[in-house]
This record gives C-alpha cells, sequence and structure tokens, in this order.
C-alpha cells in the first residue's frame, strides 16, 4: 500500500512536471492549447477535469439558467443580495433608494383617460419646438442629455413616455387601451393638443415598435412636421426583427419575458458598444422592478402589432412620390441591432429628400450612447 501511494505521488509530481507546474515556487506554463485544466492527484494516480477552453469554438460553457441576468454587467448589482438582505439590497429597498431617479425635466400630464411623463425643456418664442419620441422597450430618459443642450441652443423640447412605457400610466390591456398601432396614434393627438405644440414642428423618432409608430403618425401628418430626424429604426423591408421582440410574440415564452425586470438595459446594451453605468440602468430598470404592468404593456403592443406591415408603409410613405419634407437620417454606426446599410437602402428611395450623417462611436441609441454627437447632428440639420 505504502509503494502504491509512493507510485502515485512519484506519478503526480512527474506529470505536473510535464505540464510546465511546480510544486511551490514561481509556477510557469506553457501549452500549446490555451486549455484550463484542474489537476486532480491522490492515491488512486493523477486526473484532470476540464474547466473550458478559451478558444471561441471549443467547449461551450454549460448551460446557466440565470445567465440571462448574470452575463449583464450592469444588471450583475439587480440580484447581488448581500449576506442581511433585510439591512440592505432587497426589492423593496432597490425600489426606495431609486423610485425618484430618472425623472429630470418631467411631469405628470392628464390627456383624455391617461395620465402621461413628459419631459420639456426651453420654452416658448424659440427656434421651433421639436418632439422627441422613444422606441421599445426604453423611455423618453434616454433624450434627456440631448434635450438639455437643445434647450441651450434655443428650442423648446417634449419628450413623453409612451402610454405602457417608463412612468406613464400602463393601463390592462383590453380595459381603455388595446396598444394596438390606431390607439398609439390616437393618444398621442390627443397628447399634442393638451401640450399645446404648435403645427409645424420638428419630430425626433428613434428604436423598434412605438418608435416606428412614431413614423407612421408623421405619415398619416407630414403637414404638422417641418422636418423628420430618425435615429437608428427599423427602415426597410428587410429590417431584421431582434430576439426580443421574437421571443415576446412565442404563447407562454412572451409572458415569461416580458416579466425579467432588465429587459430594457439588456437590450440597450445589446444594442451598444457600451455599458450601462449603474445610475442609468437604474432608470431603465425601475418600471420594469416596480410592478408587472410594463411588462405586460410591452408585450400586448408586441403581440398587436404587424412588423411586415409597418415596415412596407415606411418604405412606400417615405419614397420619392410621397414624401418631400427634408429628412436625416443620423445613425449610429456600432448598431449592433441595425446595420448601417439599413440608412443607405432608405436613402434610396427618396435621395432628394433624405440625408446621411454618421454618428461614429454610437450604437443602436446614440442619444444614449453619445449626446454631444447627436446634438451636433441636430444643429447643424434643423
Amino acid at each position: 500500500m505504502a509503494s502504491a501511494s509512493l507510485f502515485s505521488a512519484s506519478l503526480c509530481s512527474s506529470s505536473l512536471s510535464h505540464l510546465g507546474l511546480r510544486r511551490g515556487g514561481n509556477r510557469s506554463l506553457s501549452l500549446p492549447r490555451r486549455r484550463i485544466m484542474e489537476v486532480v492527484c491522490g492515491s488512486d494516480g493523477i486526473g484532470e477535469k476540464s474547466k473550458g477552453t478559451a478558444g471561441e469554438d471549443e467547449d461551450k460553457p454549460s448551460f446557466n439558467p440565470f445567465g440571462f441576468v448574470t452575463d449583464n454587467p450592469s444588471s450583475r448589482s439587480a440580484i447581488q443580495l448581500p449576506e442581511s438582505p433585510a439591512e440592505d439590497g432587497n426589492v423593496g429597498q432597490m425600489l426606495y433608494r431609486i423610485e425618484d431617479k430618472g425623472k429630470e425635466y418631467g411631469s405628470y400630464v392628464k390627456s383624455g383617460k391617461f395620465r402621461w411623463f413628459v419631459r420639456e425643456t426651453g420654452s416658448s418664442n424659440t427656434r421651433g419646438t421639436i418632439l422627441f419620441i422613444h422606441g421599445a422597450p426604453t423611455q423618453s430618459f434616454s433624450y434627456r442629455e440631448v434635450m438639455s443642450q437643445m434647450a441651450d441652443a434655443g428650442y423648446h423640447c417634449f419628450a413623453p413616455d409612451w402610454i405602457g412605457f417608463g412612468f406613464s400610466d400602463k393601463p390592462q390591456p383590453g380595459y381603455g387601451f388595446s396598444y394596438t398601432e390606431n390607439e398609439f396614434h390616437k393618444v398621442l393627438d390627443e397628447l399634442l393638443g393638451t401640450l399645446n405644440i404648435r403645427s409645424p414642428f420638428f419630430l425626433v423618432v428613434q428604436g423598434f415598435l412605438v418608435g416606428s409608430y412614431g413614423l407612421t403618425w408623421a405619415l398619416n401628418n407630414s403637414s404638422k412636421i417641418s422636418k423628420l430626424v430618425i435615429l437608428n429604426s427599423p427602415l426597410t423591408n428587410s429590417s431584421p426583427l431582434p430576439g426580443l421582440f421574437q421571443k415576446l410574440r412565442i404563447p407562454l415564452y412572451g409572458e415569461f419575458t416580458c416579466q425579467n425586470a432588465i429587459i430594457a438595459e439588456r437590450f440597450i446594451e445589446a444594442g451598444s458598444p457600451y455599458v450601462l453605468k449603474s445610475e442609468k440602468a437604474d432608470v431603465y430598470r425601475l418600471p420594469y422592478l416596480s410592478s408587472g404592468g410594463p411588462g405586460f404593456a410591452l408585450l400586448e403592443a408586441a403581440k398587436k402589432a404587424n412588423f411586415a406591415d409597418v415596415l412596407s408603409r415606411i418604405v412606400t410613405g417615405f419614397s420619392f412620390n410621397s414624401w418631400d419634407k427634408p429628412v436625416l437620417v443620423a445613425w449610429g454606426v456600432a448598431d449592433k441591432h441595425l446595420k448601417f446599410s439599413e440608412a443607405e437602402e432608405f436613402q434610396k428611395g427618396n435621395p432628394d429628400a433624405v440625408e446621411i450623417m454618421k454618428i461614429e462611436g454610437a450604437g443602436h441609441m446614440p442619444q444614449e450612447d453619445w449626446p454631444e454627437k447627436t446634438v451636433n447632428a441636430l444643429k447643424a440639420f434643423l
């Protein structure tokens, strides 16, 4: 037995030496493949257990049921509770800490049956009024920096949270609001009247779903718009639909997906070269963390949307035969959801009216990623 143990120890030592590892002292590692091994020595000899491969195509990590959260750097703090959650970090106290965040320049406005959250900067008797429209699954918070700087440049700016999003009302689907395109258009018309926004005004639109509804609203109300600015948005019949919206349309799976409290920040980071700072992630997370209402609103809107039909109308409506107002497509070229070729193809449909400006270094939401460059683009165009 003693000789067997001695032989095993000797084998373990020689094998470690063969791998380039030494007991004690400095450790060197020189392997032809960047493969991490756990070397196990014992009385039964030497063995190894694979811990993964650094190569992209080797040994994919095992399934992690919580990976949808933990693979997101800025979202880890949302689920990592301290050892004593009663003292700090539980959901109730988390909401208490962040419930007043993200309402810069905003107030609540009652319009028709609903209460909107609307951000406003600047004042009347300025160089013009700008209406900023956000996309799904985000909120008007993304425009806060741009609005502030555009107000300093002399513009009167408004940015509402769509019904069902951000801090605006989130009515239960089917009870006064069904989250269809026509209903979004109707309540937006009512809001413009309530805010006394006079036509014509400048319109800035960005994003998927309700962002696209901003464009179809423009097609139905071209006389109310003097100039149109489009930030990264689906603009062609072949525009890809991000996985989030595909998942939302799958029965049962959509119900699960929409209740992910970090759904907005994950979508933003997936389309951006940057990671959101925690204070920004808090704001995008807050509506979905506060209740299930925003998630079910997003779910209903995604289910009711006819994405192909909306894109077809956008392509046709903004063609040279149908649209003659100036259009700027200001595009974050680092967008991971939509390629720059979207903007180029869109311009081909109406080259006389559509101008393109690249926003280098910005992703899907240039107003969030690089507000200064977005402001420069708006100033030059407007």
